[in-house]
């Protein structure tokens, strides 16, 4: 099967490198990330680091494009979670924000699941930006977590 490769899937290859990662929350450690392409069509990328009580965590997430659904496709996985995050989202009009909405564990209500935004800000072609946000039950949406990508120098 011969895929053919779209814009969307070109995109994608600005998010390759290797990435020094800062998070918003204070005094929490920096971290790695890691990200190849598969045959142009996936991105995956591996994220790991201490956690603030020490112990070390990995997070792989892919990204991908279904033409026929026209949206970004993906998952994340962590070793500090264990549910899969399924991703479905698409680019805004500027073409550097990617939004990604899925589905989780509710952070405020045990045995319930709440949706989520996670945000890919393109600054420029070595900054981004990640954030996340949960939907409240008014349809609000609260901010979870940020975190600032600077591309690391190859070796």
């Amino acid at each position: 099967m011969n895929i053919a490769i779209t814009n969307e899937h070109r995109w994608l290859q600005q998010l390759t490198g290797r990435w020094q990662v800062t998070f918003d929350m204070q005094d929490h450690p920096l971290w790695q990330e890691d990200v190849r392409l598969l045959d142009g069509l996936w991105s995956i990328a591996e994220l790991s680091g201490p956690m603030p009580d020490g112990n070390s965590a990995t997070m792989i997430m892919t990204l991908g494009y279904d033409p026929a659904l026209h949206r970004f496709v993906g998952s994340t996985i962590g070793t500090m979670m264990s549910n899969l995050w399924v991703y479905d989202g698409g680019l805004d009009e500027t073409g550097t924000i990617l939004t990604l909405d899925c589905e989780g564990p509710d952070m405020t209500d045990a045995g319930r699941t709440a949706r989520y935004r996670d945000i890919i800000t393109i600054i420029d072609a070595d900054t981004r930006r990640f954030s996340s946000r949960m939907e409240n039950a008014d349809g609000s949406w609260n901010p979870v977590m940020a975190s600032h990508y600077k591309r690391m120098a190859a070796t």
